[in-house]
């Protein structure tokens, strides 16, 4: 039997949040399967990725954009097409999490968590989703969460946020399966990044979270970014609004 490889040559990938952590992971998993990767994130992802991507098939390149600022979406959109850049998949990774209890979530810490985590997968999606539909193929994959599933504990901007996105990721698949544009999400458990760091460092909170996961261990970045190179390549075409959760068995317990 032949077993199929996940090939992305010739492809461009737009990655948000993609100077560290899942996103970084995401980069380079996309680019090993060939694909050239523009990775968004702020002005730390212009600075040396430390020889992250040598030697990989596919390119990195890295661009600036403070994903809260809608113009700032809007100027990296432009500069897209004044460069005639073609974007094959995008994959809405960058996300924030403020963590408080409900009665003491500020405002303000709500309307950040919604500028990056919401508006943007929205914006970015409605754009570049609209030049996919026109030339009738294109993947995007965005990052939802267990707690798309859940309310979770202390992170009700966070929560409400990844909910939506679950939802936002079906609205576009009802619009665009029938246009050649694959619409998907991956929900992540409990994954070991900085975004974890405060749960990692508590060692009760981290045994009781762990005693949940039937695999038993927190989850790596890159056992994220493979689930995301399968569903932008051809393996995936016939999935559409699926919400995949990728959580050592979170959800199933």
């Amino acid at each position: 039997m032949t077993h199929p490889t996940i090939d992305l040559s010739g492809q461009t990938a737009l990655v948000t949040g993609a100077s560290r952590g899942i996103g970084l992971a995401i980069a380079r998993v996309l680019a090993t399967c060939g694909a050239d990767v523009i990775g968004l994130g702020t002005a730390i992802c212009a600075q040396d990725m430390g020889g992250a991507f040598d030697g990989l098939p596919g390119r990195f390149v890295p661009r600036d954009c403070d994903l809260s600022d809608r113009d700032a979406i809007d100027a990296l959109i432009a500069g897209l097409d004044a460069e005639g850049a073609q974007v094959d998949i995008l994959v809405n990774n960058a996300g924030i999490i403020r963590r408080a209890e409900a009665a003491e979530h500020a405002t303000a810490d709500w309307d950040a968590v919604m500028a990056v985590n919401l508006d943007a997968v929205f914006l970015l999606s409605r754009e570049l989703g609209r030049r996919m539909v026109e030339r009738g193929r294109g993947k995007i994959v965005n990052l939802a969460s267990v707690l798309t599933f859940q309310g979770g504990i202390l992170v009700p901007g966070y929560a409400a946020s990844k909910g939506a996105v679950g939802q936002l990721t079906r609205a576009f698949a009802n619009e665009w399966a029938a246009k050649g544009v694959n619409v998907n999400a991956i929900a992540p458990g409990y994954i070991a990044t900085d975004n974890t760091a405060a749960l990692q460092a508590d060692a009760e909170r981290t045994a009781a979270l762990m005693a949940r996961v039937p695999a038993g261990r927190w989850g790596e970045a890159e056992e994220i970014g493979w689930p995301v190179a399968f569903l932008c390549s051809e393996m995936a075409a016939f999935m559409h609004g699926a919400v995949v959760p990728v959580d050592g068995g979170w959800l199933a317990r």
